[in-house]
């Protein structure tokens, strides 16, 4: 096994972002649509927060309920992407090591982590990310 690969070889490059002024119906409608769960919170390029599927989940009643769109969207008009993400995530560098990556995956509660070079965003690593390459490690 490769030991000191960067993560960068392994980062989904050029991620989905969205700003402070977009609302969250537009982030909601993003995870549907693309099939994501992690979205970096931006200004211009520069990092400011993350928001994930399940922040937005505990504020929506989801698929349990029928014809809830109408209640959700009103929900997410309430509130502010500021509001719902996590200020200032954990960040890591493209050249650090999937390794690296991984033991903070390990102890923490993680599960996407923004990859920044002079605190612009150039990439997302999550966790699924990390588990398909140490399969690939076993062909």
């Amino acid at each position: 096994m490769k030991k000191r690969t960067p993560v960068s070889t392994i980062m989904t490059k050029s991620p989905v972002t969205v700003n402070l002024s977009d609302g969250l119906a537009k982030v909601n409608s993003l995870f549907k649509k693309l099939n994501i769960r992690h979205i970096p919170v931006v200004s211009g390029k520069k990092l400011i927060g993350i928001i994930s599927q399940t922040d937005i989940m505990r504020l929506s009643f989801g698929d349990i309920y029928s014809g809830q769109e109408e209640a959700d969207n009103s929900l997410f008009d309430m509130l502010s992407i500021e509001q719902v993400m996590v200020a200032s995530p954990k960040t890591v560098k493209p050249d650090d090591t999937i390794r690296d990556v991984a033991e903070i995956f390990a102890s923490s509660t993680f599960r996407a982590l923004p990859v920044v070079e002079d605190n612009d965003v150039v990439g997302i690593v999550t966790t699924t990310d990390v588990i398909k390459y140490l399969l690939e490690q076993y062909d």
